[in-house]
């Protein structure tokens, strides 16, 4: 069982950064392929970047290649999203989540976070 906890969200203006944090519980944590993904209002959830449990490989959405970069630290049980260059289009809630494969399918994923708001003013 793992319980994720995502933090760091918030407003910020077209252009600016955020850092994004995940921090899991359990200690299989290492073994896991995490995950972001992201909803907007009215949309279904989207995939936007994934990691291999030793944070060597790396699976990026489309439309943030070149702004996000996703990192984690193992012996901290935290994932974390440097988001750069934010536009309106990134505003949404993040969710964190966890899974066996490298992939942006929502249904490979067994394990999810609250959610953290970001909001990109534009």
């Amino acid at each position: 069982q793992v319980q994720l906890v995502e933090s760091g969200g918030g407003l910020v203006q077209a252009g600016g950064s955020l850092r994004l944090s995940c921090a899991a519980s359990g200690r299989t944590f290492n073994s896991y392929v995490m995950a972001w993904f992201r909803q907007a209002p009215g949309k279904e959830r989207e995939f936007v970047v994934a990691i291999n449990w030793q944070g060597l490989t790396t699976y990026y959405a489309d439309s943030v290649k070149g702004r996000f970069t996703i990192s984690r630290d193992n012996a901290k049980n935290t994932v974390y999203l440097q988001m750069n260059s934010l536009k309106a289009e990134d505003t949404a809630v993040y969710y964190c989540a966890a899974g066996v494969r490298l992939t942006g399918r929502t249904s490979s994923y067994d394990y999810w976070g609250q959610g953290t708001q970001v909001t990109v003013s534009s």
